[in-house]
């Protein structure tokens, strides 16, 4: 099972029971399950049942569901709101002469919400539940092209992230042996200051230029750092490789990466190490992009 996007789309048509209709699903990244619906009049109600049957088959996203259900035979009545319409005129005709103001067309009246109104003829309870029998059927065939386009999308954002991980993998093995290198270029570094600083002529004691260096290695020592991410990397692709909802988890790791390596950086009082820490948050940076796509 392939991790999935939170973004996809899909549509369907068909007919049945008396009905034509198109319907339409989007989804997008959030942090929960958010399912909002558009129905037409006569389907008041049938939004709760559509929410739970979506819900067990998406587990996080912002998702938007729509429905354009007509009945069939010519049946639908036009009715404009006449009274509305009349208020609006009176406003348009009120600022008819303000500069800059488009003069009120017809078509843009009727195009206000609540003017104009496409009545259904009533329906039967029976025909009421066959409909949305019919609709919950394409409903789940709506779902699976959405959660297709879902796992295609997360496919390849999957595939980015290994590449990321294997690049956190080798910044972070670069950072361990440039750690591992500096210790002799700290101890000449130091050994150089503290002579000219203290205008010593002979050479700074081995026994005490020994134990400021180690002092200064303890501060700066990155070992744990270094442990922590190769952790934080294992648990990236064992989470990868499960097959389940791992976004929430994988974002909270996209934290604890962060925060090795701006203690990382803070420590590295080298050129070389800092460069490593500095490319290292930029690849975690990128991971955590992809990461707030998934569900």
């Amino acid at each position: 099972m392939t991790i999935k996007s939170m973004t996809g789309f899909s549509r369907s048509s068909n007919s049945g029971a008396g009905f034509t209709w198109t319907m339409e699903l989007k989804s997008v990244n959030n942090k929960g399950l958010d399912i909002r619906t558009k129905l037409p009049s006569f389907l008041d109600g049938f939004d709760l049942t559509l929410k739970k049957h979506i819900g067990k088959k998406l587990a996080r996203g912002s998702v938007f569901f729509s429905l354009n259900c007509q009945q069939d035979g010519g049946s639908e009545k036009c009715h404009v709101d006449e009274d509305r319409l009349k208020t609006l005129f009176d406003v348009a005709q009120k600022y008819k002469d303000v500069e800059g103001v488009t003069p009120a067309s017809l078509d843009g009246l009727l195009a206000v919400k609540g003017v104009v109104e496409i009545l259904q003829k009533d329906i039967t309870d029976s025909e009421r539940k066959d409909l949305e029998t019919l609709l919950l059927t394409e409903v789940d065939a709506c779902l699976d092209q959405l959660v297709t386009a879902r796992e295609d999308e997360g496919q390849r954002m999957e595939n980015a992230l290994r590449d990321q991980i294997k690049t956190i993998t080798a910044l972070t093995t670069s950072a361990k042996e440039a750690a591992h290198d500096r210790i002799q270029s700290m101890r000449d570094r130091f050994a150089s200051q503290l002579e000219k600083l203290s205008g010593i002529a002979q050479p700074v004691p081995e026994e005490r230029l020994a134990q400021e260096v180690a002092m200064l290695a303890v501060k700066a020592d990155i070992r744990e750092e270094i442990d922590r991410l190769y952790a934080h990397i294992e648990e990236a692709i064992s989470l990868l490789d499960s097959g389940k909802p791992i976004g929430r988890r994988l974002d909270f790791l996209c934290q604890e990466f962060n925060r090795e390596a701006n203690t990382l950086c803070s420590k590295a009082g080298d050129v070389s190490l800092t460069r490593i820490g500095l490319d290292l948050k930029t690849t975690i940076d990128q991971f955590r992009e992809q990461v707030q796509n998934i569900e």
